[in-house]
């Protein structure tokens, strides 16, 4: 035989040339191939205006406007020009425990990778060494008489390896790199989350804040007016009807104050969990809509574009990359296997002579085996990894949808909202105009008493509403910037910077095990 013609170290080598010669070999299973983007030139159904309704005078009624194929900012709540914002977000990025597990899944599937490459594409090799005494009776070697005591030394270096001839180690890593893919866009998904979480909860905050403000001016007036409908029953000029009525009123505003009160303490309590504190120590900064700026430009990212920017989509994609390698991989254990294992070492009776000339021993062989009848689990395997990979087609198709709709949304959201916050407060306006008339007319008795209750809710109710407004442009804003992905390709650093576990140099070995 060939092999009995090479030296032992020279076997070896040989063994490493045929183990890389086999990484070059032809791998089973599709190929994966990227999803194309939708053929569509427009989110919406109908064409939108590039610039949005204003309302002058009124936060978040500032103009704005569509710039098609503008980049996305990385940090792009930094064009609200909130330094307080902007401080709640690096706290929460930091401290967001969410984040920090997303980012220990994605350090983990990497080091999978590592795994799966080591254990894969390189032959297993191990030192063994062993020391025995034993008692060997002369008869098993044909011998008639006695037996002999000794002691037996030897030590080996062993090398297996699994020839990769079809592919299904190079898929299997190929599997392993895109969960890892998976897990880095899902990082990218909780970073966008938590940032424009943040966002739209401090605006939420601000808007609960202006409502309860400007409820608390409502139920002051109508405390006012209750006070003067006491004292005009004692001259009977009012009758009992009026000053119960408007207590009523003032009674229900108290309701609506408590509520938003409540809301309040939950909007904080939220904002406080987002930074990772604990809502008793967060001390969150106290918003207001005054203080924010409504974004004049508006990025809106070309169609075929979206499908790179969602993290969404493509932690999707990478999961049809996976399924598609794991077909593969059950396709590669269907055929034959090829097996090569091999050793060098010595043995001797004593150890002073274990490593002398005359000590050496080696071995190598090879194997194969093709499996014939394993009760069908091999092939049912096979077809359940191929619904593996259909399913993940499907669901990337339904998140590419999801994907579409929310920027839909969120554009069509931009614009009623516009023109909508420009009728809130026009509404606003006139109430208040009306009720004070109302008011100093009842003060002189040429109004009645019904006429000031109905114009005091309808300016309560308007009032109200023109806040929502307000801070619905600055969500749905936020909203947008979210749908298009965000712009974390353009952020440089790493979406979480762990910190040092405290037991974290009790999980650290050396070596390349």
């Amino acid at each position: 035989m060939f092999l009995s013609k090479v030296p032992p170290f020279s076997r070896l080598q040989l063994l490493a040339l045929i183990c890389a010669g086999t990484l070059s070999a032809c791998a089973v299973g599709p190929d994966f191939k990227q999803p194309e983007a939708p053929n569509t030139s427009s989110y919406t159904e109908t064409t939108l205006s590039k610039k949005l309704t204003t309302a002058p005078g009124v936060p978040g009624g500032s103009e704005q406007e569509f710039i098609e194929g503008a980049d996305i900012e990385a940090q792009w709540w930094e064009l609200y020009k909130s330094p307080e914002l902007d401080a709640l977000i690096k706290k929460a990025l930091v401290q967001n425990p969410n984040l920090g597990a997303a980012d220990a899944a994605l350090r983990s599937a990497q080091e999978n990778v590592n795994a799966q490459i080591g254990g894969q594409y390189f032959p297993a090799v191990g030192l063994g060494g062993a020391a025995t005494r034993q008692l060997q009776p002369s008869a098993i070697y044909g011998l008639p008489y006695g037996s002999d005591t000794y002691n037996l030394f030897n030590t080996s270096v062993n090398v297996t390896y699994k020839l990769d001839v079809f592919g299904g180690a190079r898929r299997t890593v190929e599997s392993a790199r895109a969960q890892a893919e998976y897990q880095q866009f899902q990082l990218e998904g909780a970073y966008l989350s938590l940032t424009a979480n943040i966002v739209t909860g401090a605006i939420r905050e601000a808007a609960l804040r202006a409502q309860m403000q400007a409820t608390e001016e409502i139920l002051k007036a109508q405390t006012n007016l209750a006070e003067v409908t006491e004292k005009q029953l004692k001259i009977g000029t009012v009758n009992k009807v009026d000053l119960t009525s408007q207590l009523t009123l003032v009674a229900t505003s108290k309701v609506d104050l408590f509520t938003y009160e409540r809301n309040l303490a939950f909007a904080r309590n939220q904002l406080a969990v987002y930074t990772g504190e604990l809502p008793s120590n967060a001390n969150i900064t106290k918003f207001d809509l005054s203080n924010l700026h409504l974004p004049a430009q508006l990025p809106l990212s070309v169609p075929s574009s979206l499908v790179r920017q969602r993290p969404d989509v493509r932690a999707a994609e990478s999961m049809i990359k996976s399924t598609n390698a794991l077909v593969g991989v059950a396709t590669a254990n269907l055929l034959p296997q090829f097996n090569i294992t091999g050793a060098i070492g010595s043995a001797a009776l004593t150890s002073a002579n274990l490593f002398g000339p005359n000590a050496a021993l080696w071995s190598i062989g090879g194997g194969i085996f093709q499996p014939l009848f394993q009760g069908g689990q091999l092939l049912a395997q096979r077809r359940g990894a191929i619904a593996n990979y259909e399913q993940a087609v499907y669901q990337y198709q339904a998140t590419v949808l999801k994907a579409f709709q929310e920027v839909a949304d969120a554009l069509r959201a931009l614009e009623t909202g516009a023109q909508a916050l420009k009728a809130a407060s026009e509404a606003e306006q006139f109430a208040y105009e009306t009720l004070d008339l109302v008011q100093q007319q009842y003060k002189l008795g040429t109004a009645s008493y019904l006429a000031v209750l109905y114009y005091q809710n309808l300016y309560q109710q308007a009032k109200v509403k023109s806040v929502a407004a307000q801070a619905t442009r600055f969500s749905d804003t936020a909203a947008l910037f979210a749908a298009l992905g965000g712009g974390w390709w353009n952020r440089s650093g790493p979406a979480f910077k762990p910190k040092d576990m405290a037991n974290k140099d009790q999980n650290e070995t050396s070596g390349n095990n």
